[in-house]
C-alpha cells in the first residue's frame, strides 16, 4: 500500500506530447508522474489527448481514482472543456 502524501495543490495542469517518444524512459516518467499525482491526492488538468505521453499520464491518474479534466483547443471552439473517461 502506498503512503498518501498531502499537497497544497488540488489540481495540476500538465501538457506533454501526444507521441510516446522514442525512449521508453519518457513513457515510464509519464506513468510515474500520474502515479505521483494520485499518491498526493492531486487531480489532473491536461491537454485532452488519449494517446502518447498525455494519454499515459491521464490513464494513470484516472486508474488511480483521481479526477481527470481534458482541455481541447479546437480552432473554431477554443474554449471547449470535457471530462476524460478512459
Amino acid at each position: 500500500m502506498t503512503e498518501s502524501k498531502e499537497s497544497k495543490f488540488k489540481r495540476l495542469c500538465v501538457f506533454c506530447g501526444s507521441s510516446p517518444g522514442k525512449k521508453s524512459s519518457y513513457k515510464d516518467a509519464a506513468v510515474e508522474l500520474g502515479k505521483e499525482l494520485v499518491a498526493r491526492n492531486i487531480d489532473l488538468v491536461y491537454g485532452g489527448g488519449s494517446i502518447g505521453l498525455m494519454g499515459l499520464v491521464s490513464r494513470a491518474v484516472h486508474d488511480g481514482g483521481r479526477h481527470v479534466l481534458g482541455l481541447a483547443f479546437i480552432t473554431s471552439f477554443p474554449h471547449r472543456f470535457f471530462s476524460a473517461n478512459h
